[in-house]
């Protein structure tokens, strides 16, 4: 049978790692955003006409909440990371196959 030189390998797109950079200015808005609305709820908290003990549970409640919000915002990225590194291990797997497949190869 004959075997002729294999065709050069061609790099797909997706091998290429895209680096998804947040620009500053969405990080100052992210930033600012987020100082504002917890001095707007601390506000709110302190000049609420209530008891001192509702108020501290209150405050308690929001930092609980804001703790809970970064730990889930820190899972959902960890499980979107492992999802891509998953699915690059799987596609070179496939390209390995592909690339050492011969069609003219008898069976």
């Amino acid at each position: 049978m004959w075997r002729g030189p294999r065709p050069p390998m061609l790099v797909a797109m997706s091998d290429t790692p895209v680096k998804q950079q947040n620009t500053a200015a969405f990080y100052g808005q992210a930033v600012a955003s987020f100082a504002v609305a917890m001095a707007a709820t601390a506000i709110g908290i302190f000049r609420l006409d209530a008891n001192a003990w509702v108020r501290s549970f209150l405050a308690i409640a929001v930092l609980y909440l804001v703790t809970s919000a970064f730990t889930l915002a820190k899972v959902i990225r960890d499980r979107q990371e492992v999802g891509q590194i998953v699915s690059r291990v799987d596609q070179a797997r496939l390209e390995k196959l592909l690339a050492e497949h011969d069609p003219f190869e008898k069976l």
